[in-house]
């Protein structure tokens, strides 16, 4: 698609989006109007949110999430917590719906000045989302950094990579770490952190002002797994050593700790003690991921979570929030 084709099927989209948001319009007057068939009214809109031009905001949560919020804040000792209310359905993606609204709203607030010029990104199918629903915004100075590599083990481009996307989002200058999350071996991880571009590359997101990460799952529904970045023998081995949380590339135990596996020693990045201290938002869904979310929170490096309801209540039962057990 030429360069024209593509500015007028924006112009296309944002107009079908205005009469359909700000006009009230239905999807049959505006292919009348627009001279286009409903169907295409109907990809039109779709195409305009995910290119970031629709921008929904709700202000304020159900009082239950603020209760939940102001609990989990208290006991894990949160600068702040934030928990999208549950939209039913299939509740790992309306999970990821909620979060990726919610945390893109958070974002927009803390990109939105000036206070941090150098982002440090994490990945994940969480990020992926969030950054999907952030509104477009000039921030032609910001610096948007990897922290763990831009790669899978095989040198393809991870789809849930964020910092092309956030590039997009904010006109921000994109840094990629272009080597594998994991490496095969300790030599070949010397031989990435041998070269003076990572090395340049990894002082420069040791200086973030702030980092974005997402908090990963061992079991079969993470994205570890379903992408091939370990594979199932690896994964019966993390398992089996009690590991049930991926924090940007190393393993944790149940009680916040290193699982001993040898796998944590081959991810090429930061690890999370580099970033303990700064500031660290978190963002997960899914009450399937309350190990792997509580695993990560007793770290004590996490210093911001935005999470969904569901998961929120789940994780407070599991500390024994009195509050959380009788909702």
């Amino acid at each position: 698609m030429s360069t024209r084709d593509d500015d007028w099927a924006s112009y296309m989209a944002i107009r079908a989006a205005w009469l359909s948001f700000v006009g009230g319009r239905t999807q049959g007057e505006i292919a009348s109007q627009l001279g286009v068939s409903p169907a295409k009214v109907h990809r039109l809109i779709a195409h305009a949110q995910k290119a970031g031009h629709v921008r929904f905001q709700i202000d304020g949560r159900p009082k239950e999430c603020l209760e939940l919020e102001e609990e989990l804040s208290r006991y894990f000792g949160l600068t702040n917590c934030i928990v999208a209310p549950e939209l039913g359905g299939c509740e790992e993606d309306g999970a990821l719906r909620a979060v990726a609204v919610s945390a893109a709203q958070f974002l927009t607030g803390l990109l939105g000045g000036a206070g941090v010029a150098r982002l440090g990104v994490g990945m994940g199918r969480t990020l992926t989302a969030a950054v999907e629903a952030l509104p477009r915004f000039a921030r032609p100075d910001l610096e948007i950094i990897s922290i763990s590599g831009s790669l899978t083990r095989t040198l393809a481009a991870n789809p849930y990579d964020i910092v092309q996307k956030m590039q997009e989002r904010t006109g921000g200058i994109g840094y990629y770490l272009p080597v594998p999350y994991f490496a095969e071996s300790p030599d070949e991880k010397a031989v990435f952190l041998s070269q003076r571009s990572v090395q340049d590359l990894m002082t420069r997101a040791r200086r973030c002002d702030a980092f974005v990460i997402g908090i990963g799952s061992v079991e079969n529904e993470g994205h570890l797994v379903k992408r091939g970045m370990i594979s199932k023998l690896e994964q019966e081995a993390l398992l089996s050593r009690g590991a049930v949380s991926d924090l940007m590339g190393r393993f944790l135990t149940i009680e916040g700790k290193l699982a001993p596996d040898p796998l944590s020693d081959l991810a090429v990045g930061l690890h999370f003690d580099e970033v303990r201290g700064a500031r660290v938002i978190a963002l997960v869904g899914g009450e399937g991921k309350v190990d792997a979310t509580l695993a990560a929170l007793r770290t004590g490096v996490i210093t911001d979570l935005v999470t969904d309801e569901a998961l929120a209540r789940v994780l407070g039962a599991r500390v024994g929030l009195q509050m959380v057990q009788s909702a």
